[in-house]
């Protein structure tokens, strides 16, 4: 954990290790004019909050951020902590809802089938509880890398290539 987030913060411990995994994953300040979410730090982007200075976004502030409009409001904490921290790193990059339908996907190939709506509600989570973490966190690999997959192949031909930039990046968080 890093030190400058402290046990004493109002954030439960399954956020803090998922959003050490998001941390890790997004890294720090990046402005590839490839990336449709322009400047981004820590994973925020300056397209979804155009009045932050992203460049000078401090660590603290960006978790602040992950617990408030991520973690909470897409209900995260209703899940067992393997498959919260897995689909949650996948959501920052892919959006919350393509990754809660890639959960969705993976309950099924489980056995547990829920609506694909991707939406974590009393039905995902309770099927998410009663699934194998191990089989469950596998079968949401498969459908995390399948989601980037065809991202990169429904490419109109002017993006393919900005597409194919990111894939090979995007098959290794889906995969970790």
């Amino acid at each position: 954990m890093d030190p400058t987030i402290s046990a004493s913060d109002p954030y439960s411990p399954e956020f803090l290790t998922a959003v050490e995994r998001v941390l890790a994953n997004e890294g720090g300040y990046s402005s590839n004019p490839a990336d449709p979410g322009g400047a981004t730090n820590f994973g925020i982007s300056a397209r979804a909050h155009p009045g932050l200075a992203v460049a000078a976004l401090s660590r603290d502030a960006a978790v602040e951020i992950y617990w408030h409009e991520w973690w909470l409001r897409f209900g995260f904490a209703q899940l067992p902590a393997a498959a919260a921290a897995k689909t949650f790193d996948l959501a920052v990059n892919m959006g919350a809802g393509n990754a809660i339908e890639c959960l969705q996907r993976a309950l099924r190939a489980c056995g547990l089938p829920v609506p694909e709506d991707g939406v974590i509600g009393p039905d995902t989570a309770a099927r998410a509880a009663r699934a194998d973490p191990a089989v469950l966190i596998a079968a949401l690999r498969s459908e995390l890398a399948a989601h980037y997959r065809l991202v990169a192949a429904k490419a109109s031909p002017q993006n393919r290539e900005h597409e194919n930039q990111f894939l090979k990046g995007w098959l290794i968080r889906a995969y970790r």
